[in-house]
């Protein structure tokens, strides 16, 4: 999964990077504009690690969020940046919500109205210039009725998170990568002396209305924490007041706002989590470790987490009938531990 993290000037953008993956970059207006900053961080997995002890795998291999700190000019989001932000998976807007240098007050519903209306109008840059294609070749009129109805739509200023789209229609315009229908979480960067504070009302009030995730923290501390050992990053948010680390509060709204669950496989040689959209079917979600056992997919074999800990092995959740045989339409469960059969 990779994550673009934008913001307008002054927001924090790269010290939320810093907060998020421990790596120290470049902060404030003196940092380059036109470098772009990469993070992989693993995501923590209790049940992965639960069944590596069972197992003691040649490799353990935990789920991994790409972290982009995408570039940006002085007065906001060139070209170049909306280009790249059509690259990642999901994006996260850094919102500036203390005062700055100046002493100038935020404007944080601002900012989040200024990003949602740059995104619709490169979307609508975009949508337009391929109907014009359309309209003159009649290629494909199934796509140009679609492609209409959205313009409609971004005429109106509404984000295409809002547009109504048949898994069909989904299909037909994913290679357009379209920015406003990209999951969005809003980061909240407060002040040192707002940690630990809820989402201000008038936030929360613009991210429903969007249905866009949210998460407040303070990116110069987090950024400290995320410096220090492993060991000692839990005990010292608890010190502030944090339930855990930036990280982790991220990594949860992450997964949620893109609907993600983690299906999972276990054995002598690697134990490893593996994330797949929602509602993923068995077929589709054997795709994800290799394109030839989709291809070829004969079964899925599945056994809950928490039964193959508790039973011990594969064979005693056989015994216990809590091994189950699925086929193609077997919706994958967040946890479920699956071998597939395959042949080609």
């Amino acid at each position: 999964m990779k994550i673009g993290l934008v913001g307008f000037p002054g927001a924090g953008k790269s010290t939320v990077f810093g907060a998020l993956t421990g790596i120290a970059v470049e902060t404030g207006y003196s940092a380059p504009r036109d470098k772009v900053n990469l993070g992989v961080v693993k995501v923590p997995d209790s049940r992965v690690d639960a069944l590596a002890e069972l197992y003691s795998p040649k490799k353990v291999t935990y789920a991994e969020i790409t972290f982009t700190d995408l570039g940006g000019g002085s007065e906001g989001l060139d070209r170049k940046v909306l280009n790249a932000m059509r690259e990642v998976d999901a994006l996260c807007q850094v919102v500036r919500a203390f005062p700055d240098a100046a002493g100038e007050a935020p404007h944080p519903v601002v900012e989040i109205t200024d990003l949602e209306v740059e995104t619709i109008l490169a979307d609508l840059d975009l949508i337009e210039k391929r109907v014009e294609r359309l309209v003159r070749d009649r290629s494909n009129p199934r796509e140009l009725e679609l492609l209409q109805r959205i313009v409609v739509h971004l005429e109106q200023e509404r984000p295409l998170r809002s547009f109504e789209l048949t898994e069909e229609e989904a299909k037909m315009i994913a290679g357009y990568a379209l920015l406003s229908l990209k999951p969005l979480l809003l980061v909240i960067n407060v002040g040192e002396d707002e940690i630990g504070s809820e989402i201000p009302k008038d936030i929360e009030t613009a991210a429903v209305q969007r249905g866009l995730g949210v998460v407040v923290l303070s990116a110069k501390v987090e950024m400290d924490v995320a410096a220090m050992p492993d060991e000692e990053q839990a005990e010292f948010a608890e010190s502030l007041g944090l339930a855990e680390p930036a990280r982790g509060r991220f990594i949860r709204a992450a997964y949620d706002l893109i609907d993600l669950v983690s299906m999972l496989t276990a054995g002598p040689d690697e134990c490893r989590a593996w994330p797949v959209a929602r509602g993923s079917k068995a077929v589709r979600a054997a795709g994800k470790i290799h394109s030839d056992i989709e291809r070829g997919f004969i079964r899925a074999e599945v056994i809950k987490w928490q039964d193959l800990i508790e039973q011990g092995s594969e064979a005693k959740c056989r015994d216990a009938g809590l091994a189950r045989v699925e086929g193609k339409e077997y919706i994958m469960q967040d946890g479920d531990v699956v071998h597939f059969r395959f042949n080609v």
